[in-house]
């Protein structure tokens, strides 16, 4: 058995027999038995669940019942989603010992689709405060160089798949926590249109920010994983009501004829994104123009905007959810987080309700940019990852972000690998869709991945 499968590859070989979950399964816990020492990307190894699991999927395919493509599937989650009977940590000391008593509706719908659950997996400490080192647990490595950042905060995620410990992962996104963790391990990763994905059991971090999604290897992938998480749940107060479409309809169709608009002063003049990053993205719009895609540059408010309003919302609403805490057990937080969420204190009423008010105006601006627009192309991260020893406590606040405009927007926005920078590490792109077109950016996104060879490469972590 090749070591790295894709979902798909792995769903086909399931199908024809020629694998079985159970030998699946096995060789992922034997991987991450193998290496997970050096990469820290499980906080908890469900050994005798997966293989629970393993064997009622080997016996659902043998008698012809399979529950579809996720049938047998491994994969493990981000452990801020709450798994019945198994430890929910968000990686931090407060919850050390919590158990919740029910799951998550995505882990439950994931459950259901016939998954194949191996863990829960490592996060910056209630998906925000990291690279923390005075946790209970280390923070997750980057496994092209162990030495570098993930980006955070589904920082477990991406360094399990990148690594090949899990063949895909949940994640969760207030300002980047899927697509700069996915960009700087080299995967694909997608934070889906706000409300397409159930946040119940999912502990959050602000309430009008946050986003449940997929993380895997490839597009593909993404697409598999994501229509067995998208649905209406009226326990999340913000979940769409309405039908789920195929989210791999658009999946082959090429890019001929897309309208593709490239922020390219977010990465050029708002943030100087490194001379790698520049570099590929232009070699991507080339992609996309031999593919028959038009392609042009679109402007819209300078990024510091968008990076501020974000600022503001997230860290008054991440406030909100922690100031019981704060106040009863503040110490107990790591350095980062509890330094990080202090600053809500200090915000006034005001300040929030003028970005409320300043995020409709970007919204209504960046719809009417959209409606020329089939899917706009930015940077997902600055450039390669940094080292892990070398991320400033404040980092979220020195320069403006790629990724949150699309939080506070709600677009669906994913991250796709575009190759590697002088450091051999990777740089990544962001494919930015109108909201519930999801289908439509996975078709760019897939085009692209075909036209390129970035997703034959693997680090050789092991």
């Amino acid at each position: 058995m090749e070591t790295f499968l894709t979902i798909a590859e792995a769903a086909k070989l399931l199908a024809a027999r020629k694998l079985s979950p159970v030998e699946l399964t096995r060789s992922r816990l034997d991987r991450i038995k193998k290496l997970d020492g050096r990469l820290h990307s499980f906080l908890l190894l469900t050994e005798e669940r997966a293989l629970a699991d393993a064997r009622a999927a080997e016996k659902r395919l043998m008698s012809g019942q399979s529950r579809g493509v996720l049938d047998g599937i491994p994969i493990a989650h981000k452990d801020i989603y709450n798994t019945a009977g198994i430890r929910t940590t968000a990686h931090s000391r407060l919850l050390e010992h919590n158990v919740p008593a029910r799951d998550a509706t995505v882990v439950r719908k994931w459950a259901e689709a016939g998954t194949v659950m191996l863990g829960k997996l490592a996060t910056h400490e209630f998906a925000m405060g990291g690279p923390s080192f005075d946790l209970p647990w280390p923070p997750a490595r980057n496994p092209w160089n162990t030495d570098h950042f993930t980006s955070g905060s589904s920082s477990g995620t991406a360094a399990a798949v990148a690594a090949g410990l899990i063949l895909g992962g949940t994640g969760s996104d207030t300002g980047g926590s899927i697509r700069g963790p996915a960009a700087l391990c080299g995967i694909a990763g997608i934070k889906p249109t706000y409300g397409l994905v159930s946040r119940a059991g999912i502990l959050p971090l602000a309430f009008t920010l946050d986003h449940s999604g997929p993380m895997a290897w490839t597009v593909e992938d993404c697409a598999i994983l994501l229509q067995a998480m998208a649905g209406h749940d009226p326990e999340d107060p913000a979940s769409a009501n309405r039908a789920v479409p195929d989210f791999r309809a658009g999946i082959g169709k090429g890019a001929k004829g897309l309208r593709i608009g490239v922020l390219r002063h977010f990465f050029t003049d708002d943030h100087a994104a490194s001379e790698a990053t520049i570099r590929q993205i232009d070699e991507a719009c080339d992609v996309f123009r031999r593919l028959g895609a038009e392609v042009r540059e679109v402007t819209l408010s300078p990024m510091m905007d968008w990076h501020a309003c974000n600022t503001v919302i997230l860290t008054a609403e991440a406030y909100a959810v922690h100031e019981p805490w704060l106040r009863t057990r503040f110490n107990e937080y790591g350095e980062l987080l509890r330094d990080r969420l202090a600053l809500g204190a200090l915000l006034r009423a005001s300040d929030y309700v003028q970005a409320i008010r300043r995020r409709r105006t970007l919204c209504l601006e960046l719809a009417a940019a959209m409606r020329e627009t089939d899917i706009l192309i930015s940077a997902c991260a600055p450039g390669e990852a940094p080292r892990i020893d070398a991320v400033s406590k404040w980092n979220m606040l020195e320069n403006p972000s790629f990724t949150a405009p699309f939080n506070l927007s709600g677009n669906p926005a994913m991250s796709v690998c575009t190759g590697f920078g002088t450091g051999g590490l990777p740089v990544a792109m962001q494919l930015i869709a109108r909201p519930f077109e999801e289908p439509l950016l996975f078709q760019a996104a897939h085009a692209f991945e075909q036209a390129t060879p970035w997703r034959e490469k693997r680090p050789a972590f092991d």
